[in-house]
């Protein structure tokens, strides 16, 4: 976990809600990301999770309710320009391209703010100027080795080491990790957990993980989710021993 956290909220949510129809996936949620920090948000399935993180991100727009990141007021704004004002995101299924090697992929994620991304099948020698960068990014997620080899070739963890590397690229201030470790061996997990902790250095991460072994190595903060509402806020060690949490996802207090 981080040494020092920061007690001002770079994030912070207030009376969040979504409604579907009818339906109400997250419901008068409050939020407060601590700069600096590690938070969990973790639940039984269906607890609103992935649409909490949506909201925080742009990508569904709250029925009501307000997000404000660092100050600014980010409700209901694109995902674009929410990643502009400094938020990367990775996703819980991959989506990279098996015939572009690892430093294309970063090479094109930098050239892409310039405009050259959009034009990415003329000479490679546009894209020389990021190679630099590029290289520093894949060390940071220990990929220096595999630079030049085609992602198809990657195995499932190091595609997921290359989704970081392309979040880092975006400079983020804030880094959301959907399910990190999802899908992985036991090793892959304790390789993410150790890259997680190298790359939080100067950032604020928020993450959905199902694993508590994760949770419990990574969090300073953990947010529990029941049925759209935050059930339980605390460390980990408070929230683990929590009879509502068990409850939650047992079925029955122990």
């Amino acid at each position: 976990m981080t040494a020092t956290v920061e007690t001002r909220p770079l994030l912070r949510a207030r009376a969040l809600t979504k409604d579907f129809r009818g339906f109400t996936a997250v419901r008068q949620v409050d939020l407060d990301i601590a700069a600096g920090s590690i938070h969990a948000l973790v639940g039984p399935n269906g607890a609103g999770k992935t649409t909490l993180f949506n909201l925080l991100t742009g990508f569904l727009t709250p029925t009501s309710g307000t997000i404000t990141l660092d100050g600014q007021d980010i409700t209901g704004k694109d995902p674009e320009v929410i990643a502009h004002l400094g938020v990367a995101r990775s996703f819980q299924i991959t989506s990279l391209f098996d015939n572009l090697t690892a430093l294309e992929h970063l090479e094109l994620a930098l050239a892409s703010p310039t405009g050259l991304g959009f034009r990415f099948w003329g000479s490679s020698r546009r894209f020389r100027r990021f190679r630099s960068r590029s290289l520093e990014l894949l060390d940071q997620v220990g990929m220096t080795d595999l630079a030049d080899r085609q992602v198809g070739e990657f195995a499932y963890g190091q595609k997921r080491a290359l989704e970081l590397a392309l979040a880092l690229a975006l400079e983020p201030k804030l880094l959301l990790l959907d399910e990190p470790t999802a899908g992985m061996s036991l090793e892959d997990v304790d390789r993410t957990i150790d890259l997680v902790k190298q790359i939080s250095a100067g950032r604020t991460i928020v993450f959905v993980d199902h694993n508590m072994h994760v949770v419990g190595s990574l969090a300073d903060r953990v947010s529990v989710l029941q049925q759209g509402e935050v059930l339980v806020e605390g460390t980990y060690d408070e929230v683990r021993t929590d009879e509502k949490v068990i409850t939650a996802y047992l079925g029955q207090a122990q």
